[in-house]
């Protein structure tokens, strides 16, 4: 389960024409697990009803401070939250917040809160801009709130600047970065690669495979739900980066072992799930190779470096990275194969897959897997691969805390 699965959160919705896109919001926070309590100001009711949240949350969503039950609801939506998160926040809603006001039942419950309080702006970039409201937002951030955003765009007034609600998705991010600090992994640092490799031919052409980058990306996130300080290393791909990661982009095989050496070397754990190309062109053309008709182009192909074996060799004498997981694309039986890459590299744990399989090709959103440590051997059904980041990332988390699992089929 996610960092967000069985928390509470509630909800702040101000009065903007952005207060359309905190429904998405709410309702990816609910199919994450989350209990969402959504309070709506007066002005934001006149963008989106209460019943809007109610539909998509299943739970209460609240707009009068003097309704039923108001004079303790406030206490106990501030006490019982484990998250106080506002999108939108406009320029007026902050100014109240950093001055202490308190008239309305979003502003009462902030006061209550014992929680932490992120704030997403959203707002004409002039206002953003302004000094009091810049005042303000360092005011609160001084009292430890938390910023998101704003991003650049077009704003309402058909104006372009910074001031954008940041997307619901990007802010879910942050909130399971947020509630996941404190996990397992807490105080942990673990190196995660994730895509392909793309070795030149020439300044046009490359050599390449089809991974997408989703499951390294999939670990990424799984490992940030856990506490993790994460450093993704990955290889071109168009995914975007798991809020709280940092994100370090490469181009070929040699690349990716330059950041990986130097990211893993203090590392407590790397997954190595990048597909790096296993070979490249041995002497890449400097301009663009023509197409001449009838004429044949032979690529004499060398070796890529083998970064998991000089992680490995190295590990041997600094101890680091304390756990090393490797992955293994293959086709028929991936089980052998993996068996083998465990004890001639001096891995950890092996997650190998058919990539031949129905549902566990490079690019999908499910894989069936095989995870092989020295002594057990689990085959894992056909899952989403942010299901078999969790599978891995327990087996991370067991492996850095010494416990050992029985053997299972």
């Amino acid at each position: 389960m996610g960092s967000l699965s069985g928390k509470r959160i509630v909800l702040g919705v101000a009065g903007s024409i952005a207060a359309y896109k905190a429904a998405d919001l709410a309702s990816r926070l609910t199919q994450e697990g989350a209990r969402v309590d959504a309070i709506l100001t007066a002005a934001a009711t006149r963008f989106v009803s209460p019943l809007t949240f109610r539909s998509v949350t299943g739970r209460p969503a609240h707009a009068d401070l003097w309704g039923e039950e108001a004079h303790v609801l406030h206490v106990s939506l501030g006490h019982e939250a484990d998250l106080l998160l506002i999108a939108p926040a406009t320029a007026d809603l902050i100014a109240k917040l950093a001055h202490g006001l308190a008239d309305d039942l979003l502003t009462v419950s902030a006061l209550a809160a014992r929680c932490p309080l992120v704030l997403c702006p959203a707002m004409d970039a002039g206002m953003w801009e302004h000094p009091a409201t810049r005042a303000n937002v360092e005011t609160l951030k001084s009292r430890g709130a938390v910023f998101i955003g704003p991003v650049e765009g077009r704003m309402a007034s058909g104006l372009i600047g910074t001031g954008r609600l940041v997307e619901p998705e990007e802010i879910l991010g942050h909130a399971r970065t947020l509630l996941g600090a404190k996990g397992p992994l807490a105080g942990r640092s673990v190196v995660v690669t994730a895509g392909p490799t793309h070795e030149p031919i020439d300044p046009v052409r490359f050599v390449g495979n089809r991974s997408s980058g989703r499951q390294g990306f999939a670990l990424a996130r799984a490992a940030l739900d856990r506490g993790a300080r994460v450093t993704l290393v990955t290889g071109p791909s168009p995914l975007p980066t798991p809020a709280g990661a940092e994100r370090v982009d490469v181009e070929t095989a040699a690349g990716m072992r330059d950041a990986v050496l130097a990211a893993s070397a203090s590392a407590d754990a790397l997954l190595m799930a990048a597909a790096v190309a296993d070979f490249r062109p041995e002497s890449p053309a400097g301009v663009k190779v023509k197409k001449r008709s009838k004429e044949r182009l032979t690529l004499s192909l060398v070796a890529t470096p083998d970064i998991l074996a000089e992680v490995g060799a190295r590990r041997k004498k600094t101890k680091k990275p304390r756990v090393l997981v490797g992955f293994a694309a293959e086709t028929g039986d991936p089980s052998v194969e993996a068996r083998r890459k465990l004890v001639s590299k001096g891995l950890d744990l092996v997650v190998a897959n058919d990539v031949t399989s129905p549902g566990a090709s490079f690019g999908g959103p499910t894989n069936r897997v095989v995870l092989v440590d020295a002594s057990t051997e689990e085959r894992l059904p056909l899952i989403s691969k942010d299901d078999v980041a969790e599978a891995v990332l327990d087996r991370v988390v067991a492996m850095l805390s010494g416990v050992r699992r029985s053997r299972r089929g």
